[in-house]
């Protein structure tokens, strides 16, 4: 048998559990509408094919220019001349390969000296 105020602790217990849930302080809800303000937001726009075309054309002459530019340059590198006794000589003391001694001798029009220091820096 239950007591007088074992029934009313069931009581209460019941009426929690049926009636309307308890309302929790509310400590986050300035929050959400923080996040609103917060959030980006992009005004979308409509890009036009006339500035798309001429941003490529840009890029597409600039790429070409550059390009021309190192071939020029590959084209002076290979009208130096150097010796193969120089090249030897770089790649056994710095140990590395024979195309980068070479390219390093041409960069420095030939001079023993000069590529064997830029190639320590």
């Amino acid at each position: 048998m239950a007591a007088e105020g074992d029934v009313d602790l069931d009581l209460e217990a019941e009426e929690n559990c049926t009636g309307k849930p308890t309302e929790k302080p509310r400590k986050h809800d300035s929050g959400a509408a923080d996040l609103e303000r917060v959030t980006d937001y992009a005004e979308e726009k409509e890009i036009s094919s006339s500035n798309l075309e001429t941003a490529m054309s840009v890029i597409g002459d600039r790429r070409s220019r550059e390009q021309k530019a190192k071939q020029e340059r590959e084209k002076e590198l290979a009208k130096v001349t150097i010796k193969k006794e120089d090249v030897e000589l770089i790649m056994g003391e710095m140990e590395i390969s024979r195309a980068v001694a070479e390219r390093s001798l041409r960069e420095h029009m030939g001079n023993v000296v000069e590529a064997l220091v830029a190639l320590t820096n």
